[in-house]
C-alpha cells in the first residue's frame, strides 16, 4: 500500500490512503433501540474511533450538533496530555465529546454514523494507520438509556452481518472526558492541505454527505 509520511503531531506519522470501510451506510440498519423521549433536553455523547481529527471532522457536518471537542477518554486526568497519550500506556483513547440535540438527532443516529462513516469498527487498536490503544474503538456510555442503544446496536450490526469482521468497539462507563490542547481542536478545520486531513479525514466527510445527506450540513 502506498503511503506519505508527515510529522502530524498526536496522531500516526504514515498516512494510508485507505482505511475507512467499504460497506455503503446504506446497508447499516437503522437502530431498533433509541432514546425513548428525543425532545427531552441537550445530550452529550463520548466517542473514540481512531485519531480524533477524524471523527470530530464528521460530527461537526451533522445536523443537530452544536458543539464537538476532541480529547482523551479512559485514563486519569494526569495522563491527559497528547504526548503522554500519543506515547501509550496511559489507558487513555482519542475520543470526541458531542454535544447534540435529541429532537434534530437521536443517539442511535449519532452512532449509526459513528459505525459506518466515523470509522471502521471491526479494527483493533488502531485506525488505518494508527496504531496503539489510544486509538482502539470505543463508547463511552453516561447513563443505562445510552449503554442499551449502543450494546442493541452493536448487536444488530452483528446480526445483519453488514460488516466483514466482528465488531471490536468496546462500551465502558464514562469516568471523565478530558478536553486535548487547543492546538487539537478542529484540526481538519485549521489544516486542510494536511497530507493526513486529506487522505484520511476528507473521505469519511465525503461518506457522510453521501450516504447521510438529510443530517449533513456545511
Amino acid at each position: 500500500m502506498k503511503q506519505l509520511y508527515i510529522a502530524a503531531g498526536a496522531c500516526a506519522l504514515s498516512v494510508c490512503l485507505a482505511g475507512t470501510l467499504l460497506v455503503g451506510a446504506s446497508n447499516f440498519p437503522n437502530p431498533q433501540v433509541d432514546e425513548k423521549d428525543p425532545a427531552a433536553k441537550r445530550e452529550t455523547a463520548v466517542l473514540a474511533g481512531g485519531c480524533f481529527w477524524g471523527v470530530e471532522a464528521v460530527y461537526e457536518h451533522v445536523k443537530g450538533v452544536s458543539k464537538v471537542v476532541s480529547g482523551y477518554a479512559g485514563g486519569e486526568k494526569k495522563t491527559a496530555k497528547s504526548d503522554l497519550v500519543e506515547a501509550g500506556g496511559t489507558g487513555h483513547a482519542e475520543s470526541v465529546m458531542i454535544t447534540y440535540d435529541p429532537s434534530k438527532i437521536t443517539y442511535g443516529q449519532i452512532l449509526k454514523i459513528f459505525f459506518s462513516v466515523a470509522h471502521n469498527p471491526t479494527e483493533v487498536n488502531r485506525q488505518g494507520p494508527d496504531v496503539g490503544t489510544q486509538y482502539r474503538s470505543m463508547i463511552f456510555y453516561s447513563n443505562e438509556e445510552q449503554h442499551n442503544i449502543a450494546k442493541s446496536y452493536i448487536a444488530e450490526l452483528e446480526s445483519s452481518h453488514v460488516l466483514p469482521r466482528k465488531i471490536a468497539t468496546e462500551l465502558v462507563a464514562l469516568d471523565g472526558f478530558y478536553p486535548a490542547e487547543e492546538f487539537m481542536q478542529h484540526y481538519s478545520q485549521m489544516h486542510p492541505t494536511d497530507p493526513y486531513v486529506l487522505h484520511n479525514d476528507d473521505p469519511k466527510i465525503d461518506a457522510l454527505k453521501k450516504d447521510f445527506a438529510e443530517v449533513y450540513k456545511r
